[in-house]
């Protein structure tokens, strides 16, 4: 954790670091203010100017959040050349790969630009600058007002202040207002969105993806998960859609490369997009997610996961339709299971509690502080009771029946049906919708199958009908059960037959003379919109008031823990909004007599080879590289460092981040985090949280060595040199869980 001077709080609320372990997810703009002193300490070399500056080049304008912050990608050439994961780049190679062309299985590199492929609906985002609103926007709210008449006034003033800085910046940029600390901030970010990126080079997935889902979140790693994408331009500068006559992006900042190496203790620092934190939440909502929604999201992809494996290892058509779909539905299958088992072996509910506690006893001791926060603990304790009644109807609505690949693409087709129920609509309007929903409709089928939806759907519908309360479920639904005798085979096919969702020819021929009648006689469309109208007008009514008051108390906790704690520097939850986090390369113990090293090398890969299991093939080309030691100038001591651990705080999002030495060079991308501190979301854990990041020296022998792209590797700036030490302490003073 960052060095934070101690308030008198009880023992069982304080986090005794060993190693430096520095948790925080700092806003780039606040870092001189808040830690630039510390960086120093512990190996920065820049100064704050060079980090983040609106005036001039810095580190920010290298950083890119793709689909406005899925993941992150750093600038490596003044050609707009990006680095990001191999898994944040899946989709594409997928939507690229054929039977024919299997670039999931082979790999993909553009040898030259002219063969650089479509990165279809993929943007690629650059910070232009962040600005604090809070007076703009809260000026005039007072602290205590709450619920409807608090949203309305905040909509009210987030809209001025959006047409304010839109006003003032170029006409192309985008402006958006993110609200920090539970309400109690607000600033004001601008970018400019790039629609122009293309695939330029990908390593098959025996090496972007080697481990598969047997290694994710797991340390020793060997995963070269790293994708290499472009960003174009119009002639004129301006971001603009796929054109062939678009240029490359010229950036104002590209990352330099060291392949000096990487050493324990060295600075790294990580500059991203993280995607969601909830380190605020309170005993009660840490309750909730132990009690009902983990154990439901792992149960529901549990089942989902065994459907899509059976049907991808039948055919290899459907594994590279399915391919992306079985990763994402995977990736947090096993992440909840692990933040499970982390929350319940660091008591985060009994440390949660006591904080609380503390907490209501400083409320307590004066007036004015109990009229203000006086009723946030039982706020809670009533909103979670009232909001728990219905978490797993929410909980399953969105991962079983949503789960329906059929059901959810009806959905995306709401949008269509609202224009076509409008008395006027303009042609424009018509058009541009029709169009909207066939490229929604173009992606969905390129990557659907038929027989596997019915499959899944049947199981996950069986699992809502079992496993919720019969009084929440809708009447049609359990006349549809009724109706087919428990047979949810039947029910589905029924469902299916006919229903445009499921043919992509009929689909099309919709599209092409669209009208309303047509989806309303859909069984498929029927069933979405009878559910969704169940959640909106029976669910939704159940938890909205519970919402509002968790809401409330949560803007007033946070309120009330800064002033109580005035001393201690908070940093806000991730909002997909962009963060710096530092620390240094570090090992650690996961368990009483296991040491973990910092690093991993290629005789790593060979130990885990298995033919056998897809998961650990090895390229026969890596293996012959390794055989004679070929590893050029990324070598080190005889052998190829492959991944290396920091102690940096990121969460997903910071997925294909750049990791970066104190003297602003890439050293690595990161992309996974460690089993042992998968409560991190919640509860930061900072004696095992780590970062998992592909050593930069492994990626360019990847590109170099073996795929030959010797056009990639002379774009980019490749420096050599060693990272300075930090001075900062063996062991870190005594912080609080923030």
């Amino acid at each position: 954790m960052k060095k934070i001077l101690i308030t008198v709080l009880t023992a069982a609320c304080i986090w005794m670091p060993k190693a430096n372990a520095d948790e925080g997810m700092w806003l780039p703009m606040l870092i001189k203010r808040l830690n630039y002193q510390d960086m120093q300490k512990h190996g920065l070399q820049l100064t704050e100017e060079e980090i983040y500056s609106v005036n001039n080049s810095s580190l920010k304008d290298a950083i890119v959040a793709l689909n406005r912050g899925s993941c992150t990608a750093e600038t490596i050439s003044e050609q707009g050349l990006l680095l990001t994961n191999h898994h944040c780049a899946f989709g594409v190679i997928q939507d690229n790969s054929t039977p024919e062309s299997d670039y999931l299985k082979d790999g993909f590199w553009a040898m030259a630009m002219k063969e650089e492929l479509p990165a279809r609906n993929m943007t690629a985002s650059y910070l232009i600058e962040m600005r604090d609103v809070t007076n703009d926007v809260l000026g005039d709210i007072s602290l205590t007002t709450k619920g409807a008449e608090r949203d309305e006034a905040l909509r009210a003033a987030i809209n001025e202040v959006k047409e304010s800085i839109t006003g003032e910046v170029e006409s192309h940029y985008e402006v958006s207002v993110k609200s920090f600390f539970e309400g109690n901030e607000y600033y004001a970010f601008v970018y400019e969105v790039f629609e122009d990126v293309r695939l330029v080079g990908a390593p098959p997935s025996s090496i972007g993806k080697y481990g598969g889902d047997t290694d994710n979140w797991m340390w020793p790693r060997h995963t070269g998960d790293f994708s290499l994408l472009r960003v174009y331009m119009s002639e004129d500068g301006k971001p603009a859609p796929y054109a062939e006559n678009n240029m490359p992006y010229k950036p104002k900042h590209f990352l330099p490369i060291s392949i000096g190496g990487v050493q324990k203790d060295d600075f790294a620092m990580i500059m991203g997009y993280p995607g969601s934190t909830d380190r605020y939440l309170s005993s009660y909502g840490v309750k909730q997610q132990l009690d009902y929604r983990q154990p439901s999201v792992v149960k529901i992809r549990d089942q989902r996961l065994k459907l899509l494996k059976e049907d991808m290892n039948s055919s290899d058509e459907i594994r590279i339709k399915y391919a992306s779909k079985y990763a994402q539905v995977s990736n947090y299958w096993k992440y909840f299971i692990g933040q499970q088992r982390g929350l319940k072996r660091l008591k985060v509910y009994d440390k949660k509690k006591q904080l609380e506690e503390d907490f209501q006893r400083w409320v307590l001791e004066d007036k004015g502080r109990k009229e203000i926060y006086g009723s946030v603990l039982s706020d809670w304790q009533n909103g979670f009771e009232q909001d728990s009644k219905t978490i797993l109807f929410r909980t399953y609505f969105g991962e079983s029946i949503f789960g329906s690949e059929a059901s959810l693409m009806a959905w995306r087709s709401s949008r269509l049906a609202s224009v076509l129920g409008q008395e006027e609509v303009s042609e424009e309007q018509l058009k541009a919708t029709i169009e909207s929903t066939r490229s929604t409709a173009e992606k969905f089928f390129q990557d659907y199958n038929r027989g596997t939806d019915e499959k899944v759907s049947a199981a996950l519908f069986e699992m809502f009908y079992n496993d919720i309360p019969k009084d929440q479920q809708p009447e049609f639904f359990k006349d549809l059960v009724k109706k087919n005798k428990g047979d949810f085979n039947k029910l589905v096919d029924k469902l299916y037959a006919g229903s445009i969702f499921v043919s992509e020819e009929r689909f099309e021929a919709f599209l092409e003379d669209p009208d309303l009648k047509t989806l309303e006689k859909d069984h498929v469309y029927n069933f979405v919109q009878e559910f969704v109208g169940h959640y909106r007008s029976v669910i939704l009514p159940m938890s909205g008031e519970a919402s509002t008051m968790i809401d409330n108390a949560n803007r007033l906790f946070v309120h009330g823990l800064r002033e109580m704690n005035k001393d201690i520097t908070y940093y806000p939850n991730a909002n997909s909004t962009m963060r710096v986090t530092y620390g240094n390369v570090l090992d650690y113990y996961p368990a009483d007599a296991i040491y973990y090293n910092y690093y991993t090398t290629i005789e790593g890969i060979m130990e885990k080879e298995d033919p056998s299991n897809d998961e650990f093939i090895v390229p026969s080309k890596l293996k012959k590289l390794y055989e004679k030691k070929d590893y050029g100038r990324y070598g080190e001591d005889g052998t190829l460092k492959i991944c290396f651990l920091t102690n940096t705080d990121i969460t997903g999002g910071n997925s294909g981040s750049p990791v970066i030495n104190g003297r602003g060079e890439l050293i690595g991308c990161a992309f996974d985090g460690n089993w042992e501190a998968m409560s991190g979301d919640i509860a930061f854990e900072p004696e095992l949280q780590r970062t998992i990041a592909v050593d930069v020296r492994y990626i360019l022998f990847i590109i170099d060595r073996y795929a030959g792209a010797q056009n990639l590797i002379a774009e980019m700036n490749i420096v050599t040199g060693k990272e300075a030490k930090s001075d900062a302490p063996t062991v870190a003073p005594v912080s609080v869980e923030k």
